[in-house]
């Protein structure tokens, strides 16, 4: 499939200041939205007035009769699902523990809707939590658009999960899943998940968003400032001259809109060679300036080294933006709380950066996929923060595999059997650990296992190649195992199912050896139900080595090694069969060990069974 974006002119009313964006795709669809925001900020009640304006354009094949928003301040409140379901976890995180059962009235957060209107006319609608929802009055038909408007007053939350206010670092304003956001229809139907602290799924669309504030306030943000000034963080001009400020922002192609605002904030700003601009926003402390002055020339080499092997960044500005309460990726910039030294601050920041392409352009579910965002960014963040040590830019312990520590810790969690298979929901994990170690973890093993399965440089290859085809779309797991199904020819349902849809095992063994005719013959056994590809490795005792290849019969190919290295390819290995007999070129006494998985680069979740040897030393 081909995915194309072309501009259109619509004559569409004046607040719609932004051309929209149709994608043509030749047997998919997706929805856009058009955003017009305008803010009034009362920093003395933390509250602020909000007048928006919402234009889907409804690109699916059906009639919509209602439209569907996020309210995300609403879990802000006791008695929220957000708050039980935090109390009610075995292992809540720490950041929400019992806090919002425990917030006063003037602490909570609150979207308060006043009034919706369709082309004039008042609109009936409901809220439930963190779900508004608009019947429209006008039914929106294929190919059509709608734009609702929506006036409402909102209460800023005590900053507790990722956005508020005086965040434990003194940030006044994390403004992050601010606005009554349009919830994603597609061929699924309508995503009305209630917020319950995890993640998100967006529209791709252009917002036009205006802020009104005090003018001591600096703001960083998604997006392009439209009207700056030359002050401190390329200020707007004043409105009324010492009172208030009025921010006019642009944002195209995004899925989100975050912003942040304190009155001691500096900026740095570091200009890429390819035009791309850097910016870093923190509080003015001593303590803090030795670690982010540091930051920008550092994420460069990240962003080249990411560019390189994983495609190419499309926005014009990236901010890396103190506030929140750790760290959470929004387009074109992130929230990381910022006291922490040089190689936790560099560790963060890669880490939501490269959700700029896994989420922010590669748009999965990340409710329903978790592991294609967490895991995959997880995947690629150990390998840029590998290089930036092996240059020197950060300190750090150097691995000779910088996914090692991950596939290891994961196969000692899986040991133990609390393991969710990764098709769970993000908000439906048994624990939060098991959330982490499963969208994280698992998710980046995922990737570790198809480069094992593809060899490394096909496996790359897929991956670059699944980026330029779904970069502004929303991909699930089987359209990414079918891009790495053809940049590899083989067939990978099989690996899809059993890891994505199962909790089973890998372990493969070395049962035994015998001899036909003096020539070794290797009985080797499948004792987990994870089937896989084996390799094996003999030692002898020349010191020489020979290395042998079984594929797996269900990929109906083999691996792409490397040219240099030499591989004796065996028959295929059947699934159905948990035995298999590896006849090898040598004789007993010329053997010092045989090895499988001798790269550890299989998942083998018992390793003690993987080596023979002829004696010991």
């Amino acid at each position: 499939m081909t995915h194309c974006f072309t501009k259109i002119a619509l004559a569409i009313l004046p607040f719609s200041l932004i051309t929209p964006i149709v994608y043509c795709q030749a047997s998919d669809w997706q929805q856009e939205v058009a955003y017009f925001i305008s803010v009034k900020m009362d920093v003395l009640e933390h509250r602020f007035s909000g007048a928006q304006q919402t234009t889907l354009y409804n690109h699916s094949p059906d009639t919509l009769n209602e439209l569907h928003f996020h309210l995300y301040y609403n879990a802000f409140q006791p008695g929220s699902d957000m708050d039980v379901r935090s109390r009610e976890l075995p292992d809540p995180d720490p950041r929400i523990g019992t806090r919002i059962s425990q917030l006063k009235p003037d602490e909570c957060g609150l979207v308060d809707v006043r009034s919706v209107r369709q082309e004039g006319l008042a609109l009936d609608y409901s809220v439930s939590g963190t779900l508004l929802s608009v019947f429209l009055k006008r039914a929106c038909l294929p190919g059509d658009s709608v734009r609702v408007e929506l006036n409402y007053q909102t209460q800023i939350p005590v900053q507790i999960r990722r956005a508020g206010r005086n965040n434990r670092e003194g940030i006044d304003y994390s403004m992050a899943q601010w606005y009554p956001k349009l919830c994603q229809y597609d061929k699924r139907g309508w995503h009305t998940d209630p917020y319950i602290a995890r993640e998100f799924y967006g529209i791709f669309g252009n917002f036009q968003v205006e802020i009104e504030i005090d003018s001591s306030y600096c703001l960083a943000h998604t997006g392009n400032l439209q009207n700056p000034g030359n002050g401190p963080c390329n200020k707007p001009v004043q409105l009324n001259p010492g009172s208030r400020l009025k921010w006019v922002i642009q944002a195209e192609k995004v899925h989100d809109f975050v912003w942040v605002a304190d009155p001691g904030f500096i900026m740095d700003s570091y200009h890429r060679s390819n035009g791309c601009t850097l910016e870093a926003f923190y509080l003015s402390d001593p303590s803090l300036r030795s670690s982010w002055s540091q930051l920008l020339p550092i994420m460069d080499s990240a962003f080249q080294f990411i560019e390189a092997r994983y495609g190419a960044y499309p926005y014009p500005k990236y901010a890396f933006i103190q506030g929140g309460d750790g760290g959470m990726e929004y387009p074109m910039a992130t929230l990381i709380t910022g006291k922490r030294p040089l190689n936790s601050l560099v560790g963060v920041a890669t880490h939501e950066l490269l959700h700029s392409w896994y989420h922010g352009v590669v748009a999965t579910h990340e409710g329903l996929f978790p592991w294609m965002d967490e895991g995959f960014t997880s995947y690629v963040e150990a390998e840029t923060i590998d290089h930036l040590r092996r240059k020197g830019l950060v300190p750090g312990q150097l691995e000779d595999d910088p996914h090692r520590a991950n596939l290891e810790a994961f196969v000692k969690h899986a040991a133990i059997g609390e393991t969710d298979p990764l098709c769970t929901h993000a908000d439906h994990y048994r624990t939060n650990r098991g959330y982490g170690m499963g969208a994280y973890s698992k998710g980046a093993l995922c990737l570790q296992q198809l480069s094992y399965l593809m060899g490394r440089t096909t496996f790359l290859q897929g991956m670059l190649r699944y980026y330029e085809q779904w970069k502004f779309r929303h991909p699930e797991p089987e359209d990414f195992f079918r891009t790495m199904e053809k940049a590899s020819g083989l067939e990978l349902d099989w690996f899809n199912n059993y890891f994505v849809h199962t909790t089973r095992r890998i372990d493969y063994a070395i049962d035994s050896l015998d001899a036909v005719n003096g020539f070794v013959r290797c009985h080797l056994s499948r004792r987990g139900e994870f089937p896989m590809p084996t390799e094996v490795l003999v030692l002898k005792n020349d010191g020489s080595v020979t290395r042998y290849y079984i594929p797996l019969n269900l990929m109906r190919g083999k691996k792409n090694f490397p040219d240099e290295l030499q591989v004796l390819t065996q028959p295929a290995w059947s699934w159905v069969n948990p035995h298999y007999i590896l006849q090898l070129d040598c004789r007993s006494e010329e053997i010092a060990a045989i090895c499988l998985n001798p790269d550890r680069q299989l998942a083998d979740t018992d390793p003690s069974n993987d080596c023979y040897f002829t004696h010991s030393e």
